[in-house]
């Protein structure tokens, strides 16, 4: 499985904690071999802690259970 950084934000929690975070598009194959068509994009913070996107605007870090609010707009990665 491959991932590639497309993108990356700024959110934050309740307390006011900046974290940044990176959007990557994994361009993996299914179990046929064959590439999916559509692509899946996953979180990280730029520590390497996984998150998971509850909704446009709104992630949980997975390890903490912390709820984060996008801050800024996603910056793409050509």
């Amino acid at each position: 499985m491959a991932a590639v950084l497309v993108g990356q934000f700024h959110a934050r929690d309740a307390e006011g904690r900046v974290y940044s975070v990176h959007e990557f598009q994994d361009s993996t194959a299914s179990a046929d071999g064959i590439t999916r068509s559509t692509p899946v994009l996953t979180y990280k913070l730029a520590i390497g802690d996984r998150v998971n996107k509850v909704d446009d605007n709104e992630f949980v870090l997975v390890q903490s259970g912390i709820t984060i609010i996008r801050d800024s707009e996603t910056t793409r990665v050509s």
